[in-house]
């Protein structure tokens, strides 16, 4: 299984520094545009087949702009993966509860330094973050096609280091590049890859005699650390438009440069008419 560990666009709150949570804050008009760098990035070079998400609107549509590029790349019809949630023509992300930032407390939507000691512990979101392993990435490892498994993980910075702990503590690593700072930029990603070896396993009782062929997973490579290639050349807008909340309604730069709408030709003899 090929797995991303990705954090979300810029959002209006990161700019203004302030701690945001488990509260919505959106996404930036810069924030969105590196949301589209990711997902044309990521189409470019693998064929998706999960995505989960954490549930705050800032990882979800940042995950929506991956599924909008991955499924504008590929024919609904070659969909291997069926109708299954999270994969191929139906692709959309899989909003987890789990997959939350770290909640803050009382210093929710303050600046950044404001005491929080009433915020989530630590061992809560490894509790968090191992209930989602288990949960759906290791069903994933003993598929019969988990080698072609390739899977999106959205969420935040500090829940994805909890995350890759766990993947860690649980898998093990064979470390390339500099992934023990864990560390995420906005739309930054870790890229590993976790094998699964067929193991012969002895029978449990008399009607199980004999061997039996069962996956086990072995270990965890890291192939990239916050990874950013993505973003290489893309300027924020400058007077605050970047920095400002995104509007669905505003036109993007790339629109002005599509094909010229056609006018109806109108016959003048029938105009006359």
């Amino acid at each position: 299984m090929r797995l991303f560990l990705v954090r979300h666009g810029e959002t209006v709150d990161n700019v203004a520094g302030l701690y945001a949570g488990v509260r919505d804050s959106p996404l930036t008009a810069h924030g969105v545009l590196q949301a589209r760098r990711l997902g044309d990035h990521l189409a470019k070079q693998h064929q998706v087949t999960h995505v989960f998400s954490s549930d705050l609107q800032r990882a979800v549509d940042t995950a929506v702009k991956i599924v909008d590029a991955q499924l504008s790349r590929r024919p609904r019809q070659n969909d291997k993966h069926g109708d299954a949630p999270g994969s191929g023509g139906t692709l959309k992300p899989l909003q987890l509860v789990d997959l939350r930032e770290r909640d803050f407390g009382s210093a929710e939507g303050k600046k950044f330094g404001t005491p929080h000691g009433d915020a989530e512990t630590h061992e809560d979101m490894r509790q968090r973050a191992a209930r989602f392993v288990q949960g759906h990435l290791v069903p994933l490892l003993g598929s019969d096609d988990s080698e072609t498994v390739v899977a999106v993980v959205v969420a935040h910075g500090l829940i994805l280091n909890s995350l890759f702990r766990v993947l860690q503590a649980r898998f093990g690593t064979e470390p390339r590049g500099s992934e023990a700072s864990a560390a995420w930029s906005n739309t930054g990603y870790l890229e590993a890859v976790i094998k699964a070896v067929t193991a012969d396993m002895e029978g449990s009782n008399a009607e199980d005699s004999g061997k039996r062929k069962t996956k086990q997973p072995q270990f965890m490579t890291v192939v990239g650390a916050n990874v950013l290639r993505h973003l290489e050349g893309l300027k924020k807008t400058k007077g605050g438009i970047g920095n400002a909340q995104f509007d669905k309604r505003q036109r993007t730069m790339d629109s002005f440069f599509g094909p010229a709408s056609k006018k109806p030709r109108v016959d003048r003899e029938s105009k006359k008419s």
